[in-house]
C-alpha cells in the first residue's frame, strides 16, 4: 500500500513545461511519498502511460517476483523458456526508474520514458490517481481507457470488497 496506507485518488490535467516537468498535484505526492524522502519509482506501465510509485512498495513487488522467477530457475522449472526470462530481463532492465519529486511535487520525465509517454513539451497529460500509486496519462489514451473500464466499476468494487 502507498506510503500513507490511503488509497490515492482524484483525476487532474497538468501540461508539460519544454524541460519535460511537471507537477505532481501536491495531495497525490504527499501520499506517494510520505515521510521517506522524495524519492520514487518511474514506471513505463502500458504505451502512453507511465506510474509513479513509492520506492519501498515497488522494491517490495518487484524482489518478491524476481525471487520467485529465480526460485523457479533453480528449481529448472523454467527449462526451455530461456525467450521469456531474456524478455523479462530487458523490462527489468528498462521498464523503471528512481526519480525525485522536486519542490511542488514538480518531476522530471527522463529520457526513454519520455517517448513512451509520446507527449511533447507544451502538450497536456492527465495525472490519476490508481489507489497504490499515480499514473500519468497521454489524454487520449486515458480517455479511451477510461471508457472501455467505468461500466465495470461496480461490479469490480463488489468483487474487489468481497
Amino acid at each position: 500500500m502507498a506510503a500513507s496506507e490511503q488509497f490515492i485518488i482524484g483525476e487532474q490535467q497538468r501540461t508539460i513545461d519544454e524541460r519535460f516537468r511537471l507537477s505532481i498535484p501536491l495531495e497525490m505526492a504527499d501520499q506517494l511519498i510520505g515521510e521517506n524522502g522524495k524519492d520514487c519509482i518511474l514506471a513505463k506501465e502500458r504505451p502512453g502511460c507511465l506510474s509513479l510509485w513509492s520506492t519501498e512498495l515497488w522494491e517490495q513487488k518487484l524482489r518478491e517476483g524476481v525471487e520467485l522467477v529465480q526460485l523457479k530457475m533453480q528449481a529448472g522449472k523454467l527449462e526451455g523458456r530461456t525467450q521469456q526470462v531474456q524478455a523479462l530481463g530487458r523490462l527489468l532492465s528498462t521498464r523503471h526508474k528512481t526519480v525525485q519529486l522536486a519542490g511542488r511535487g514538480r518531476l522530471v520525465i527522463p529520457e526513454g520514458f519520455r517517448e513512451f509517454l509520446a507527449v511533447e513539451p507544451g502538450n497536456e497529460v492527465v495525472v490519476v490517481g490508481a489507489a497504490v500509486c499515480i499514473e500519468i496519462w497521454k489524454p487520449a489514451l486515458w480517455y479511451e481507457y477510461i471508457n472501455t473500464q467505468v461500466a465495470d466499476f461496480t461490479q469490480m468494487l463488489d468483487q474487489l470488497a468481497q
